[in-house]
C-alpha cells in the first residue's frame, strides 16, 4: 500500500462518542419493526450472516431473526466468538458455506458485519461457485491502521498487516466476482467510511445511511437495505433504489477515491 493511499484519518472524537447511539438504534428496530415487515419477501433462499470481532452469534440474532420472518433461511456460523485472523479464519468458514450448499443446493448470500465482510468476500474468492452475493457493514476492505481498535485486533490475533500475505492484501480490497454491496456510515466511530466503499463495477454498489457501527446488525435502514437485496432474483442483480422520500434514510453515497487526501492522524 503506497503512503497516499495509507493516509486515511481514524474516525473522530466525536464520532467514537456517538457509538452509544447503539442502544437508541436497538430500540429503533424494535418500533419499527411493522414497517419493516413490509419490506420485500424472500424467496427461501439460505443466508450465512457472520459476526464483527470479537462478537458472537448472539450479536447477530435480531438480523436472521429479520430475515427469517422474511422467508429467507438465515443461518450463524457455528464458530463462536470472532477472534479473527484474516487468511485463516475463511477457511473455517468454508466448511459451513459448503454445508449450507450441500443441504439446500442452491448459492449461499453472505451478509459479514464488519471483519466478518472482509471474510465473507475472502469466501466468494474461494468458493464462487458457492456464493450468489456479498453484502458487508462498516468492513474495513482498505487502510487497515485507520480502524480504531487496529491496535486490539493486533493485540488479539498478533497479526498485523505486515504478516499477511502480499497476495491477500491485494485482493481484499478488489471487488469479489459476485455481486457486492457495501454499506456504510460516515460516522462510523469505528472504521472510517473511506475504508468501507467499494471500487465501482457493474456488480458493486455503496449504500449510505446514519448511524454507528456497532448498531449495524438491528439499524432499520440497514435491514431494510439488505433485505431489499437478497429479495433480487438470482442472476438479475440490479443497484438499490432507495424508496420514496427516505433521502435522510438513505444519503448520497460518495464516490470512491483511488487516494485519499485525508490527513493521517499522528
Amino acid at each position: 500500500m503506497s503512503a497516499a493511499e495509507a493516509q486515511v484519518a481514524r474516525p473522530s472524537l466525536l464520532s467514537q462518542v456517538l457509538e452509544w447511539r447503539v442502544f437508541c438504534e436497538a430500540y429503533a428496530s424494535l418500533w419499527s419493526y411493522p414497517l419493516l415487515k413490509q419490506a420485500p419477501p424472500g424467496d427461501g433462499q439460505p443466508v450465512l450472516v457472520l459476526p464483527g470481532f470479537l462478537a458472537g452469534e448472539a450479536s447477530t440474532y435480531v438480523l436472521r431473526h429479520f430475515l427469517k420472518s422474511l422467508g429467507y433461511r438465515a443461518h450463524c456460523w457455528k464458530l463462536g466468538r470472532n477472534l479473527g485472523p484474516i487468511g485463516e479464519k475463511e477457511h473455517d468458514i468454508h466448511g459451513r458455506l459448503k454445508e449450507l450448499s450441500r443441504r439446500y443446493k442452491r448459492k449461499i448470500s453472505i451478509v459479514g458485519w464488519s471483519l466478518g465482510g472482509v471474510y465473507a468476500r475472502e469466501l466468494a474468492w474461494l468458493d464462487t461457485d458457492l456464493v450468489r452475493q456479498v453484502i458487508t457493514l462498516g468492513t474495513p476492505i482498505r487502510h487497515p491502521n485507520s480502524i480504531t481498535v487496529s491496535w486490539l485486533y493486533e493485540d488479539v490475533t498478533g497479526q498485523r498487516e505486515t504478516h499477511m500475505a502480499p497476495e491477500l492484501l491485494a485482493r481484499v480490497p478488489e471487488p469479489p466476482p459476485v455481486p457486492s454491496t457495501c454499506i456504510y456510515s460516515r460516522t462510523d466511530g469505528v472504521v472510517p467510511w473511506q475504508c468501507s466503499i467499494e471500487k465501482p463495477s457493474r456488480l458493486t454498489e455503496n449504500i449510505r445511511v446514519e448511524g454507528s457501527h456497532l448498531g449495524m446488525g438491528f439499524h432499520p435502514a440497514v435491514l431494510w437495505a439488505i433485505a431489499d437485496r437478497l429479495a433480487q432474483p438470482e442472476g438479475r442483480w440490479r443497484k438499490f433504489k432507495a424508496p420514496p422520500y427516505t433521502s435522510l434514510l438513505y444519503p448520497k453515497p460518495d464516490k470512491f477515491a483511488a487516494k485519499s487526501k485525508a490527513r493521517a492522524k499522528d
